[in-house]
């Protein structure tokens, strides 16, 4: 367990400079995981430095793949020797530690394996339930028992695999993906059906790799037997990490950020409207592609801030940008209401019991729901003892709004901070400008 640390964050005037970020968590799993089913050698530039996706490598090594990582500065590369879809039983439980990505994708590759393995995590992951794999990776075939409530450990029986026609009753890239890497290993077609699109980074990164994945409307399909080849390039700065700066430099008006090598993927680039929505002003410069996923340069203007609803389609494009949303929320003229988002109850945290708890422990009014929070615009906050609940983005979230309280603010717990930006506070006092 990682040694509790405390950070404390000072009032600040504005923000100032010029960043590029680690790369994105979604998408640096994703390429890890087909990386290693992939034949040849996958190699990877600007690879996420988080531990959720340092937990997928080391699953994957007892797997029987073999990578290597090398550090230059800040920046993280990965050479992964592909397995030709021939992993290895691990003589160990997969230890996917506080990442609910590793367990949920992991689940649906091993599920096809001829061999049995245990996945099992952290407390806080292990409190998280599983059953939106579990039921339809069951009905593909795969024999899954867990601990009480459908929560860790999994322990996954692989076998053959058929696949299915599933509509998803909640929105979740994660279940999309564990189901379409599932469907690699299964005999026919895997259909992945969702109401609300979510971000489709797995089809995008099957398609880099050579599988073909089609898509219509509110659909995805899949065929089974398809190989895998290496690719080479780099993943695209993490756009949920980069929400953290973006939201710090909108409190100050004229605050003046920019961000290279952004990723800007449509299904996850609705933060940009929203905060262009709240009255930042925005630019997008040298767009370009890279495996099928945009890349870009933001250059963000701090402004005096509105307020809006989020409910709907809009709750599941931003439900990791929620956090900091609501955290600045107060500082805006209208505030800001958050609904249809039940499912941050499920997350390393309670994310609306931490989020209410914090806000009004530094003074703020706010309304809770049981599927999300009402945050009346307009208020002045204090400094506070800030409870991070081992929650990577409440401590974030907070570290933000701390800028411009009044008074000093502590954010207990911070080295969470790690499990997704191990440099954060460091990169966010480096922009501050007092």
């Amino acid at each position: 367990m990682s040694e509790k640390t405390t950070v404390v964050i000072h009032p600040a005037k504005n923000l100032e400079g010029g960043i590029r970020l680690p790369g994105d968590k979604s998408i640096s799993h994703r390429y890890a995981m087909l990386g290693a089913l992939a034949e040849g050698t996958t190699r990877l530039d600007n690879f996420s430095t988080g531990k959720d996706c340092a937990s997928t490598l080391e699953c994957l090594r007892e797997l029987g793949c073999r990578w290597e990582t090398t550090r230059k500065g800040e920046t993280l590369s990965v050479e992964i020797q592909g397995t030709g879809m021939n992993l290895s039983a691990p003589q160990n439980a997969l230890n996917c530690g506080n990442s609910g990505s590793t367990i949920r994708m992991m689940s649906g590759i091993l599920a096809g394996q001829p061999f049995e393995s245990e996945l099992i995590g952290d407390e806080s992951l292990s409190r998280r339930p599983m059953a939106r794999v579990m039921k339809p990776l069951a009905e593909m075939g795969a024999s899954i028992t867990s601990a009480e409530g459908n929560r860790p450990p999994l322990r996954i029986h692989g076998s053959k695999l058929h696949g299915i026609d599933y509509s998803m009753p909640v929105a979740s890239a994660q279940v999309e993906a564990c189901l379409l890497f599932a469907g690699l290993f299964a005999e026919g077609e895997t259909v992945v059906r969702s109401a609300i699109r979510t971000r489709d980074h797995s089809e995008l990164a099957l398609r880099a790799f050579g599988v073909e994945v089609t898509r219509n409307l509110g659909e995805v399909r899949i065929h089974g037997g398809q190989r895998l080849r290496a690719i080479e390039g780099g993943v695209p700065g993490d756009i949920s990490s980069a929400a953290f700066f973006l939201c710090a430099a909108a409190l100050f008006p004229g605050s003046q950020l920019a961000i290279d090598s952004l990723g800007l993927n449509p299904t996850r680039a609705r933060l940009l409207d929203f905060l262009v929505q709240l009255g930042v002003k925005i630019r997008v410069t040298q767009l370009e592609e890279l495996n099928g996923e945009l890349v870009g340069t933001v250059q963000a203007e701090g402004a005096p801030l509105k307020g809006c609803k989020i409910s709907g389609g809009d709750t599941a494009a931003l439900i990791d940008e929620i956090p900091i949303l609501a955290a600045i929320a107060p500082y805006t003229s209208d505030g800001i209401e958050i609904r249809n988002a039940g499912e941050l109850r499920v997350k390393e945290s309670d994310r609306i019991t931490s989020i209410v708890g914090n806000l009004r422990a530094m003074g703020a009014e706010v309304e809770e729901f049981p599927d999300g929070l009402r945050i009346p615009g307009g208020q002045t906050l204090h400094g506070a003892s800030i409870d991070s609940f081992d929650d990577h983005r409440i401590a974030m979230a907070f570290a933000v709004a701390g800028l411009r309280a009044q008074g000093e603010t502590q954010i207990d717990g911070a080295e969470c901070a790690s499990i997704s930006f191990p440099g954060f506070f460091d990169l966010l006092e480096s922009l501050v400008r007092r």
